[in-house]
């Protein structure tokens, strides 16, 4: 499949809710939740005034026109969050695109725009039953910290 990676611009940005929505990991078996759920605090962390920030980078892969995944940066107090210097990662691709190497370019052009614009490292928190994990280790991202159902990564830029 074509797809190209690009800067989402500001005019796009609403769609980060609905990418914040299928970025949620349900376990097989697990009933999805409402789409309301983005409207929590603890989520609308990720979105909410995106683009107001130092540290608020936006990537999309987009394929036919359309915009099929998103990767985007900001620092802040979320799962991830390793200090006030450090960005904190989500990521989303529609269940569709997933599996064919999309979220990974869009991890390493996200990981080269924050290195160009002077930041050192970039965290995330994953669950563990979560497939994405081995693409953030193949990326460059090591575990720094877990809880019983999540890891916390850093990557070194």
């Amino acid at each position: 499949m074509t797809y190209s990676i690009r800067k989402l611009r500001p005019e796009e940005y609403g769609l980060l809710e609905d990418f914040l929505y299928n970025a949620i990991f349900i376990p097989e078996g697990t009933p999805l939740p409402p789409r309301e759920i983005v409207k929590r605090p603890e989520l609308q962390l990720y979105i909410k005034d995106f683009g107001s920030g130092r540290a608020d980078f936006a990537l999309c892969a987009e394929t036919d026109g359309k915009v099929v995944g998103a990767a985007w940066v900001r620092i802040m107090d979320d799962y991830g969050h390793i200090d006030d210097d450090t960005p904190s990662f989500a990521i989303s691709l529609y269940k569709e695109y997933r599996g064919q190497g999309m979220g990974t370019a869009l991890m390493r052009s996200m990981l080269g725009e924050l290195k160009n614009a002077g930041f050192t490292q970039a965290s995330l928190a994953v669950q563990k039953q979560n497939y994405a994990v081995k693409m953030y280790k193949k990326v460059g991202f090591e575990t720094v910290d877990e809880n019983d159902e999540e890891f916390i990564m850093l990557c070194k830029l």
